[in-house]
């Protein structure tokens, strides 16, 4: 399945939830609201759990969306995932790519022109770029602007989400920006009704990219 442009991506919280059955019904009612793409950020947890929560959500994103795991390619591959996300300090791009070969699709987080520029050559497939504005799940990061978007948009040829702080109220910005999507946590979970806030998001995205966003 291949990424869909412009791309919107959950990242999970299991901790804004009381179960993880709420967890994967939200993650069901998003993807039903127009997510493309959901990782599974749960870096608490432990690889059996984590294993058995991407199954679960698996189920409920097969055919529907694309399921990226946070870090971890061998819980990736088990439970049929299409992707990894890497964090910029953690295994490069090349090393998964060794493991899995093209198996899985793989994300990486970047914060800078150099970091984007330099998991592209290691063979990821997406970056994810921020913190762009003040984010509530990251309240120490100092946020970049948009002008990383822009700045990474010239550099690589990869597609480039927008996260950290991003609303339906700032989207277009990120789109008009250079942005092929966006990637929200608190944006739509938590939220009292997860589908309705990703067609926002949706309907954001869709209107920049209309006028010329990401520069396309």
């Amino acid at each position: 399945m291949p990424i869909p442009l412009p791309c919107l991506a959950l990242v999970t919280d299991r901790h804004l939830y009381p179960s993880q059955d709420a967890l994967v019904e939200a993650v069901a009612q998003a993807v039903e609201g127009g997510v493309d793409l959901v990782q599974v950020r749960e870096k608490d947890l432990p690889g059996g759990h984590l294993l058995a929560l991407a199954v679960r959500l698996r189920e409920v994103t097969r055919g529907r969306a694309l399921l990226f795991i946070n870090e971890r390619a061998d819980v990736a591959l088990l439970s049929e995932a299409d992707g990894v996300h890497l964090p910029e300090a953690g295994l490069p791009p090349s090393a998964v790519r060794r493991l899995a070969g093209r198996r899985l699709l793989i994300g990486a987080s970047v914060h800078s022109v150099e970091a984007g520029y330099r998991a592209e050559q290691e063979g990821a497939d997406l970056l994810v770029a921020g913190t762009i504005f003040p984010s509530r799940s990251h309240p120490g990061q100092s946020a970049t602007g948009v002008g990383l978007l822009t700045a990474l948009r010239k550099a690589v040829s990869l597609p480039v989400l927008a996260i950290g702080g991003v609303t339906p109220q700032n989207a277009g910005e990120c789109i008009r920006a250079g942005a092929h999507g966006v990637a929200v946590v608190t944006a739509i979970l938590g939220q009292p009704r997860p589908a309705a806030s990703a067609r926002r998001l949706r309907e954001a995205m869709r209107q920049a990219w209309a006028g010329g966003g990401a520069l396309c």
